[in-house]
């Protein structure tokens, strides 16, 4: 690829925005890039240079003045609402609802309702404006907020696939209000990644779909896979904002997603939709709390206020909770891809002998998380529970029927790999920390070969699955043996053609000269990530004299304490994780670290933190450059830093440093002190 060096060449300033451009469209809109994330970042740093020098250049048609080009949105810009975003009553019975319909049909006989489902996200409104050229476009998203003041989150909406970017429609403007929500699919797949990771899973999609829909970086939004529905036009014309359900059926004719919704006439109907609604929960696949009844005709709606905080002309009938109660027929243990050992109850309706009916599914399974739940609600083969499944998806014990016989107890080894398990000191988790056991190798593998750790690029989680598959990876070092069965993987095509064999063996080969600290954070050793590893292997010239330190040693390195030491001793002392640093030696694997010429004491004992872009650098590099002088770096002004470092963009944590009277520098006068 061209190198783009000439600052002074318009040409190939030109040149570059198009290619940008080109890459810009393949992720914003289709479904891959036939670049990395790397390549993309160092040309956008090229683009922004060329920019800095020739200002005069720049114009609106840049990567760097469009939503997509500029990932990172500013965090906290407030949006002060055109139409109040209100929340919906609550009512818990049906007589609640057919008393309050009925109340509207006094006043307004020929009123009708709009059910709707309620979905478990969070509101968004969308504004649209018309262009000169017929039809409308998205210029803004905003989050509900308080209600009245919402935040502007346009970056990450426009990444949404439910949100139209422009509308066929030739109106002046138009206001609508959604709900944001994460799939069941996509959340799994989240949690996945995050095991995968050894990262904490999301507790929730609601939760996750909220702080996806605040991100700063616009690409993580799209990869997460947020959805919308429409339910509510907030401002627009009168052939929308007479009917409700009409106005919603026009907009749906526009490609639109809107949300789910019945007409119902009378208070019999709305019953009657709202336990269809309760019917299909267990088919959907995003979770529903409740749902929603409307008035149709949108003038009647503000004869019927409900106070400041609510919509008028709105009730959200909440579901109650099912239970039935279940027979434990048996409990399954399982490890988890993390290590964790898992626990399934599998259950029949007492009554039945069937599987359980709940909220429209069948229900023959429960977690039960751990042993110190297991022991709490007296768990066991032959015990009566009852589960419910109260607008949730997934089915919980609720109560204790019949205590069994005996409670269930937890094996003391691995049931797929045979090793001794240990039991977390900060948690009631129990784990297999054997790296070779099959149940969690994916994972670690994957973990192993990621950015943060030897980097190997290209080995993506499908390689890593298909090679772990066929038998050609049972442990970290078969990855540096790989070449050696380069023809057949090649035959079989489990990597690709040659080309592509090639290239993922030589960034095979390539990794194997990485400085051992990425070596240390990839080996997965609880407690030790890449801040940790680094540090300790400012103290040790070698992975090899490392795995000789005992605990009182680990203790005495800054920021290392009791626990982590532990984690570290017990790795290295297991003669399984022995064998396997002892084969990555043999296979050339780098384990001695290089003497650091630039390594100093002059930020010793500060805490930097680093914000914004900067022109020349990387955040990680400006990061390493405070912790091969001495300083430790923090993600957060939470806590008093020593020092800011800020280069463009560096929105709210510029401002908190700045109001806790914190010292900030640019990235030239951060260098100069390093000199």
């Amino acid at each position: 690829m061209k190198a783009f060096d000439n600052l002074d060449d318009i040409k190939d300033y030109e040149e570059l925005k198009g290619i940008i451009n080109v890459y810009m469209d393949q992720y914003y809109n289709g479904n891959e890039s036939d670049i990395s994330d790397y390549e993309y970042d160092q040309l956008m740093i090229k683009l922004k240079a060329f920019e800095k020098a020739h200002p005069e250049w720049v114009d609106k048609n840049s990567p760097t003045q469009k939503i997509g080009g500029v990932a990172k949105r500013e965090a906290g810009v407030k949006v002060t609402h055109n139409v109040p975003m209100l929340s919906i009553e609550d009512v818990f019975t049906k007589e609640d609802v057919a008393a309050w319909v009925e109340k509207v049909k006094q006043m307004h006989p020929d009123a009708c309702f709009s059910v709707e489902t309620k979905i478990d996200g969070l509101s968004m409104t969308l504004r649209y404006a018309a262009k000169d050229n017929g039809g409308m476009e998205l210029v803004l998203g905003e989050t509900r907020g308080d209600g009245l003041v919402g935040e502007d989150v346009t970056a990450n909406a426009m990444v949404i696939p439910d949100v139209l970017k422009n509308l066929d429609l030739d109106y002046d403007s138009l206001e609508l209000r959604g709900e944001v929500y994460m799939s069941h699919e996509d959340f799994d797949r989240y949690n996945e990644q995050q095991e995968n990771n050894g990262k904490k899973p999301a507790a929730n999609p609601r939760n996750l779909a909220a702080g996806t829909l605040r991100q700063l970086d616009s690409r993580i939004t799209k990869e997460r896979g947020l959805r919308m529905f429409i339910f509510n036009v907030q401002s627009g014309p009168d052939e929308l904002m007479s009917s409700h359900t009409k106005g919603l059926a026009m907009l749906a004719d526009k490609g639109v997603s809107v949300v789910y919704n019945e007409l119902c006439k009378d208070a019999d109907e709305v019953i009657a939709a709202i336990d269809r609604i309760g019917e299909m929960r267990g088919d959907l696949e995003y979770d529903i709390d409740g749902a929603v009844v409307k008035i149709d005709q949108i003038a009647y709606r503000q004869d019927f206020p409900a106070g400041s905080k609510y919509s008028s002309g709105h009730i959200a009938y909440k579901y109650p909770p099912e239970e039935k109660e279940v027979v434990m027929e048996s409990i399954e243990e399982d490890v988890g891809r993390t290590g964790k050992l898992t626990f399934v109850g599998h259950v029949h309706d007492r009554q039945t002998g069937k599987p359980a009916r709940l909220c429209g599914t069948s229900v023959s399974k429960v977690t039960l998380h751990n042993q110190d739940y297991i022991n709490e609600n007296k768990i066991g083969v032959g015990g009566v529970y009852l589960i419910k499944k109260s607008g949730d998806v997934i089915p919980k014990l609720c109560g204790l029927v019949s205590e069994p016989e005996e409670v269930f107890k937890a094996s003391t080894v691995c049931p797929v790999c045979g090793h001794q398990l240990v039991k977390d000191e900060d948690s009631a988790d129990i784990r297999c920390v054997n790296p070779s056991c099959h149940a969690q190798l994916i994972r670690t593998v994957s973990y192993f070969v990621s950015l943060n750790c030897m980097n190997i690029v290209g080995f993506g989680d499908k390689y890593v699955e298909v090679l772990i598959q066929e038998g050609y990876i049972n442990d970290y070092s078969d990855i540096y043996r790989l070449r050696e069965h380069r023809d057949e993987l090649i035959e079989k095509g489990l990597i690709g053609k040659e080309k592509n064999t090639d290239k993922l063996l030589d960034a095979i080969d390539s990794s194997k000269n990485n400085t051992p600290d990425r070596l240390l954070t990839a080996l997965g050793i609880r407690n030790v990530g890449k801040s940790t590893a680094s540090e300790i292997m400012k103290h040790y010239s070698n992975i090899m004299e490392l795995m000789d330190a005992d605990i009182e040693q680990l203790v005495a390195i800054p920021d290392i304490g009791q626990t982590t030491a532990e984690c570290i001793y017990e790795f290295f002392h297991d003669a399984d994780n022995a064998a396997i640093i002892n084969r990555l030696s043999d296979c050339g694997v780098n384990m001695t670290m290089p003497e650091n010429e630039q390594a100093s004491d002059k930020l010793a004992g500060m805490i930097v933190v680093v914000t914004g872009s900067f022109d020349d650098y990387g955040r990680k590099d400006v990061e390493n450059m405070i912790t091969s002088n001495g300083g430790k770096c923090s993600g957060s002004v939470s806590k008093k830093p020593s020092l800011l470092v800020a280069g463009e963009a560096a929105g709210s944590k510029l401002t908190k440093a700045q109001d806790l009277g914190v010292k900030i520098v640019s990235i030239d006068e951060f260098l100069d002190m390093l000199k």
